[in-house]
């Protein structure tokens, strides 16, 4: 049952690093606020491999096609997923992009099933249902305010799907690099994972954008302060996943919304509409629902 406590304590981890993403949108732009969720978290995570090595000395991993086509494809959804989140924050506001990145549940469920054949019953499909009629409900713009509305619940969708990609790559990386030590291969799959985000989204905005680059070193204390939730919850997420199937893992992450509506209230001034709690509340609905079938 340690996957239990991994995802429950994943939650409030990145609902504080996305708070703290969100507060360096403005200076570096969203890709640069998603370079410091990698780069400013690698140091941790390479303190938390050599931690899980030490402690692991008869660990026989196998760093295999598998395991590096699993560890790309969750690395490229996690940039695209965070990415776009940040966007979706900026549109929709903070609270409701994180209800609306709870469509990586049942996404995550559909694709399983199609790809991984996880088994899918009647209520795991009914809560998917419910679940998209609620993200529905979160999305759907506001009378006279399409424009406006309608970028953010695009986004905030695209995070989820981005999110659920990531979430079964990262689940086949672990299963690939080591089997009999799960932790230990969370660790290995979060240390690669970090390392690719880092390098390439540096490159990349170093050959576009230098300008947002200078801004992530300029502000490197707050910066170092996303990366280390940032490392802390993808650890447990990455752990969580290596010990239980991606579904019920994001069911845990359901604490994320009242967390997130808390926050958002507190340091954006941001309050809900009836219409957006009753999505979050129909999404939090087909997410358990999905989850006991």
């Amino acid at each position: 049952m340690l996957w239990i406590f991994l995802a429950a304590a994943a939650a409030p981890l990145q609902v504080a690093r996305n708070a703290m993403q969100r507060g360096l949108v403005g200076d570096a732009g969203p890709w640069g606020a998603t370079l410091v969720r990698f780069l400013f978290g690698l140091p941790f995570s390479i303190l938390i491999f050599a931690v899980m090595w030490t402690i692991t000395p008869d660990a026989q991993p196998d760093p295999s096609a598998r395991f590096w086509i699993a560890a790309v494809v969750g690395a490229i959804s996690q940039v695209a997923a965070t990415g776009a989140l940040l966007m979706a924050m900026r549109s929709s506001g903070f609270a409701v992009a994180i209800m609306l990145q709870q469509s990586s549940l049942p996404m995550a469920a559909i694709l399983g099933w199609l790809v991984l054949g996880d088994a899918l019953g009647i209520a795991a499909w009914s809560g998917i249902a419910v679940g998209t009629v609620g993200l529905l409900v979160l999305s759907w713009p506001r009378q006279g305010q399409a424009r406006a509305d309608l970028p953010g619940g695009l986004l905030g969708l695209a995070a989820g799907a981005a999110f659920a990609v990531a979430f079964n790559a990262y689940r086949q990386a672990g299963q690939a690099f080591d089997a009999g030590h799960p932790l230990y291969s969370a660790a290995a799959a979060l240390l690669v994972a970090q390392t690719m985000q880092s390098v390439v989204l540096s490159s990349i905005l170093g050959l576009t954008r230098p300008q947002a680059l200078r801004s992530v070193f300029g502000t490197w204390k707050p910066s170092l302060a996303a990366g280390f939730f940032g490392s802390a919850a993808s650890a447990c997420w990455f752990g969580a996943l290596a010990l239980a199937p991606a579904a019920p893992v994001r069911a845990i992450g359901l604490i994320e919304g009242p967390i997130a509506a808390a926050v958002g209230r507190r340091l954006f001034k941001e309050r809900l509409t009836p219409r957006q709690w009753i999505g979050g509340g129909l999404t939090a609905a087909g997410v358990l629902l999905t989850v006991l079938g």
